[in-house]
């Protein structure tokens, strides 16, 4: 008889396969374009011309690992859809204020959190944290061009992981509407849901704004970061990507220690 818990287990071995097996499929793909690219501009760049060229990233089967190359890439992530087990039940009091401090290597996070606005978002992340979900893992994702953020709350460091199971989206109105851009503002400080470009499909990722970025209004904003943890992150971003790219890996890794979210 096998118990709901190695069904989950099992469940989650499963898509981790897949999910290796599809980024595998994507690598391959990419290093085949790139290399029709390259003679591409070998040949323009003989012709004394100039060439640029630009990727725009869609849909739920984007990695965020493998978009380091397009600076201008949304923050992403590869959370399962549909869920693959139930989001937590509610806990949390949906009247009140919650604080998450995130104490990692370059100093405490510290986000005020609204359950009023946000309830399910803030539930996920209390009971993610009761469990110790976030310690010991590794904010993945740094981006210093096209958009400003600190990506982080992926368990498995790929920028695909996820608790197996989605939250809705939440508080998008606040944002206000959109440019003809189709884009608001993000302003430094605020802190967003990460999700796979579909509605409704966040995870466990979350992204830390630490300059006022442009992005289309669909990631949950959930969170304030206080004026030190603003200040941390900014650092983080001053050192910049592992091998000078404007996306990827931050040169100055940032690990999460311990995660806590306790009422205000």
């Amino acid at each position: 008889m096998v118990s709901s818990d190695q069904r989950r287990r099992q469940l989650a071995r499963e898509k981790f396969e897949r999910q290796q097996r599809r980024r595998e499929e994507m690598r391959r793909k990419a290093r085949r374009r790139n290399a029709v690219v390259a003679a591409a501009l070998a040949v323009v760049l003989a012709a004394g011309g100039a060439v640029y060229a630009s990727v725009q990233l869609t849909g739920p089967e984007r990695d965020s690992v493998d978009a380091a190359s397009e600076p201008s890439a949304v923050p992403s992530s590869g959370a399962p859809t549909p869920s693959a087990s139930p989001e937590p039940s509610m806990a949390v009091d949906a009247k009140a204020a919650y604080t998450m401090t995130l104490k990692t290597n370059v100093g405490d996070l510290t986000i005020t959190m609204d359950a009023a606005k946000t309830p399910r978002t803030v539930n996920s992340f209390k009971h993610l944290a009761d469990k110790k979900y976030f310690d010991g893992t590794k904010c993945h994702r740094l981006t210093t061009q096209g958009i400003f953020v600190l990506q982080c709350g992926d368990p498995e460091g790929s920028g695909m992981g996820g608790p197996g199971y989605n939250i809705p989206d939440e508080n998008l109105a606040s944002l206000g509407k959109a440019g003809a851009d189709g884009k608001v503002t993000f302003k430094a400080g605020t802190v967003a849901m990460a999700n796979t470009g579909s509605p409704n499909s966040g995870g466990s990722q979350f992204f830390l704004v630490y300059q006022d970025t442009e992005l289309p209004p669909q990631y949950t904003p959930f969170g304030t970061l206080d004026a030190a943890g603003l200040k941390a992150v900014r650092d983080v971003a001053k050192a910049g990507v592992e091998g000078g790219a404007p996306d990827g890996a931050p040169k100055k890794p940032v690990t999460v220690e311990k995660a806590t979210v306790s009422k205000k």
